[in-house]
């Protein structure tokens, strides 16, 4: 099945847009299909938007089953729109954070960092300080209940400053796209947990950084 990015999916979805930030909520084929509505709840200076999904919205997106319960399509919402307003063209660090539990937690498994609270936007900004287009494509979509589970692979241009023990790695304008496994689990439309596992060893490699192992032979 063809891979659908963000962008393609926005395009056929029922868009909701406010002061100026375009929320769309996309996703799967349902057993009992969800007619397009949606509410908007203001939460602080940032506005969200949770709308059901069509059967159209739903065939748009490379799902790998399309008999989807009602419920699970509220969650799929939950984690496109979480997707939506990490996109660089639409990022919105108060609603990213808004998606979450009170107790929710992001995992960085690779680097084997976690954030929680207000440290969940810095998810958001210290990926577009790097990447100011980030995107993430979205190639495959599994829900099972509370649990939404994706391959995409996250793609940008390396147009900022990479900060690393060694010191700052100069942008390059290299364009990227890194291979990324994302797991989101739910409970009462909220995000609790969301474990993400990227490729940063291809990532660095496509923006000039190469792993030195020549240092590391030798020691004891």
């Amino acid at each position: 099945m063809k891979s659908l990015g963000w962008k393609t999916i926005v395009t056929t979805a029922a868009v909701a847009s406010l002061s100026g930030l375009a929320i769309a909520a996309a996703p799967s084929h349902a057993a009992s299909p969800v007619a397009s509505s949606a509410q908007v709840h203001t939460v602080g200076s940032s506005s969200e938007v949770h709308a059901g999904l069509s059967p159209r919205e739903l065939s748009a997106l490379p799902l790998t089953n399309r008999h989807l319960t009602a419920h699970e399509i509220a969650n799929l919402a939950v984690v496109l729109n979480a997707y939506h307003v990490a996109e660089g063209h639409s990022l919105d660090v108060n609603a990213f954070i808004n998606s979450f539990a009170k107790d929710g937690v992001f995992n960085d498994k690779v680097a084997g960092k976690t954030y929680q609270g207000q440290a969940l936007g810095d998810v958001l900004t210290g990926m577009a300080a790097i990447f100011p287009d980030v995107h993430r494509d979205l190639k495959s979509i599994t829900v099972n209940g509370d649990v939404v589970s994706l391959e995409l692979s996250i793609q940008g241009t390396f147009e900022g400053p990479l900060q690393t023990p060694a010191g700052t790695v100069k942008p390059n304008g290299a364009k990227i796209d890194a291979p990324t496994a994302d797991f989101w689990y739910l409970h009462d439309g909220k995000i609790e947990k969301f474990d993400c596992f990227v490729g940063y060893t291809d990532m660095y490699a496509q923006m000039g950084v190469n792993l030195d192992w020549a240092s590391a032979v030798g020691k004891a």
